[in-house]
C-alpha cells in the first residue's frame, strides 16, 4: 500500500557530491529501494540514505513520509527536529512542514502569506516486507515479489539492517554466486569437500532472470545435526530483478521452502545497506534469534570478501574479468544492467 500523497514533489537534480557517474545516477534514481525498517518509522525523524540523496523518515498519523532531509530556508536537516500534530519541525528555526511537504507556519512571521514555493521535496513510500520503499525520480510503482511474506502458511523474520562498505553490484553477484559456498561459508553451511558446480541455466523472463540450481550441498546450517536423505538434491532458485534485488528460495526435504529475498539498497557508490525478508513454512516455533543469528553470520562471511574486492565497483564489460561456466548468473545480471543504461566500464 502506497502510504504517502500522491502530489509529491519528487527531483532528478544530481546530488551535491554525487559518487556516481551522472548517467548511471539517472538510471538509478529511477527505481525503487527500501530505505528503512517499517519498525524503525516512528512520530520520530529518522535519518537516512539512498544514491547519495540524504533522506528523513517519519509517521504523520498513520502515513509513512519520506522527504529531502533538508528545510530551504537555511539548509537545516529536518532529521535532527521533531513531529508535532503530524507536522514535521525544523530544529533550526521552527518552520513547520504537512505530509506534503507545504510549510503551514514560519514562526518568526506568523501573520505573513507562506509562498507556495517554501515546500519539501517529498518522495512516494511503500510499506512492503516490513521495510518501507521509496524511488527518487521513478513513477510506476517497481517492488520486488515475495509471495511467502503474504503466506499464512509462511512465518516471517526480518533481520536488522546489514551495512556494507561495498558496492551494491557486488554484494548482489555475491548473492547469486553458486561457487564460492565451500570457501567462504566454511562456518555455516559450505563444504570444502563439495566444491563442484553442476551445469545450470538461467532463463530471462521480461526483465527479469530466473536460474535454477540443483546441487548436494546442503543448507543445514553446521551444528543442526541435521542430514538431508541420501542421493537428495537441493533445489535453490534465484530470481534477479535489477537493478540490485533478488529472491532466493531454498527447497528442503518434503515441502519444505524457505525463501530469502535481498536488497541491496545504494547509500552511495561504494556503501550499500542490505534488507533481507525471509519466510519459510517449517521449524514455525524455533526461535527467530536462530535463524537472524545464522543469517548475520553468513552476511559477516559475504562482507568480508565485497569490501574487499578489487575493482570495487562491477565490471559489466565482460571482458574485464574472466568467467567460469558457474558464472552463468553473475554473467547475465552484468549483461542486464548494461541494458537498463549503466556504464559499460563499472557500476555500483
Amino acid at each position: 500500500m502506497i502510504t504517502s500523497n500522491a502530489n509529491h514533489t519528487m527531483t532528478s537534480e544530481l546530488p551535491r557530491g554525487c559518487t556516481f557517474t551522472a548517467e548511471d545516477w539517472h538510471v538509478l534514481s529511477q527505481y525503487w529501494y527500501p530505505v528503512a525498517q517499517a519498525t524503525e518509522v516512528t512520530d520520530k525523524p529518522l535519518a537516512a540514505q539512498l544514491l547519495d540523496v540524504k533522506l528523513v523518515l517519519y509517521r504523520s498519523n498513520d502515513q509513512v513520509v519520506v522527504a529531502k532531509d533538508l528545510c530551504f530556508h537555511r539548509g537545516a536537516p529536518l532529521s535532527k527536529g521533531w513531529v508535532e500534530n503530524g507536522e514535521i519541525v525544523c530544529p533550526y528555526h521552527g518552520f513547520r512542514y504537512n505530509c506534503e511537504g507545504k510549510c503551514t507556519a514560519v514562526p518568526a512571521h506568523p501573520s505573513s502569506k507562506i509562498s507556495p514555493k517554501l515546500k519539501l521535496i517529498v518522495y512516494p513510500a511503500v510499506e512492503r516486507y516490513g521495510l518501507i520503499w521509496t524511488t527518487l525520480a521513478g513513477t510506476e510503482e517497481q517492488i520486488p515479489s515475495f509471495p511467502g511474506w503474504d503466506d499464512p502458511d509462511y512465518i516471517n523474520i526480518l533481520p536488522p539492517n546489514f551495512d556494507i562498505a561495498g558496492s551494491s553490484g557486488r554484494q548482489m553477484e555475491g548473492f547469486l554466486d553458486v561457487s564460492h559456498f565451500a570457501y567462504v561459508h566454511t562456518e555455516t553451511f559450505g563444504d570444502r569437500n563439495n566444491t563442484e558446480v553442476p551445469q545450470y541455466k538461467v532463463k530471462r523472463e521480461g526483465n527479469e532472470l530466473l536460474a535454477e540450481y540443483w546441487s548436494t550441498v546442503s543448507n543445514y546450517g553446521k551444528g543442526q545435526d541435521l542430514v538431508a536423505p541420501e542421493g537428495f538434491q537441493w533445489l535453490r532458485e534465484f530470481r534477479v530483478f535489477p537493478p540490485f534485488a533478488a529472491s532466493l528460495t531454498v527447497h528442503f526435504p518434503g515441502d519444505d521452502k524457505l525463501n530469502i529475498l535481498n536488497c541491496a539498497s545504494p547509500i552511495s557508490a561504494r556503501y550499500t545497506r542490505l534488507f533481507c525478508p525471509i519466510t519459510r513454512n517449517f521449524d514455525k516455533d524455533a526461535p527467530i534469534e536462530d535463524t537472524i543469528k545464522f543469517n548475520l553470520q553468513v552476511f559477516e562471511e559475504d562482507r568480508e570478501m565485497v569490501e574487499s574486492q578489487k575493482p570495487e565497483d562491477l565490471p559489466l564489460d565482460l571482458h574485464a574479468e574472466a568467467h567460469i561456466p558457474a558464472d552463468r548468473t553473475s554473467i547475465a545480471y552484468r549483461q542486464l544492467l548494461t541494458e537498463l543504461g549503466l556504464g559499460r566500464n563499472y557500476t555500483s
